[in-house]
């Protein structure tokens, strides 16, 4: 079903690509947009246990798209280093895809937003977050991806400086 890759000396492992996606803070989100037009949105999210997690407003591009087609992709670069003198960038990527669904259920909803609190503020308090969660939770949809393929990717001059 997934396309597997062209260049497979440049694959990174599974442990290392789903490293990548533990530890980077943004992607990009591609979608299904209107008019059949790509949408590509930057957007913060963490990975917890095989899933993308992410809250977005309750109307928009995104929410439309996802209700219109569940299949998406997310991109994460965790590299990207210009090298002029060599005409190339040393670069780390990964891409997940998947499916993704807007959670309904209220206390799944607020077990996510928890997760994405310990990732984006680790030194709030409980109470703090609670609180957060409370005032904002009936303004926020939470999109929960359901990873079905991930591939990682670096550039052939990172695979050769590991030997």
């Amino acid at each position: 079903m997934f396309r597997d890759m062209r260049r497979k000396k440049q694959l990174l492992s599974d442990e290392e690509s789903y490293r990548i996606l533990r530890n980077a803070t943004n992607g990009v989100l591609a979608l299904s947009g209107d008019d059949d037009y790509p949408y590509a949105v930057p957007i913060s999210y963490v990975y917890h246990d095989g899933h993308i997690y992410m809250h977005s407003a309750v109307k928009g591009h995104k929410i439309d798209a996802i209700n219109r087609n569940e299949k998406v992709s997310f991109c994460v670069v965790e590299k990207d280093e210009i090298v002029s003198e060599e005409f190339t960038t040393y670069f780390r990527s990964v891409i997940a895809f998947g499916k993704a669904r807007l959670v309904e259920d209220m206390n799944e909803k607020i077990d996510i937003l928890r997760i994405l609190a310990a990732k984006y503020s680790p030194k709030e308090t409980e109470e703090s977050v609670a609180h957060e969660i409370d005032k904002s939770i009936l303004h926020i949809n939470v999109i929960d991806i359901t990873i079905e393929h991930v591939t990682g990717k670096e550039s052939i001059e990172l695979v050769r400086m590991r030997k």
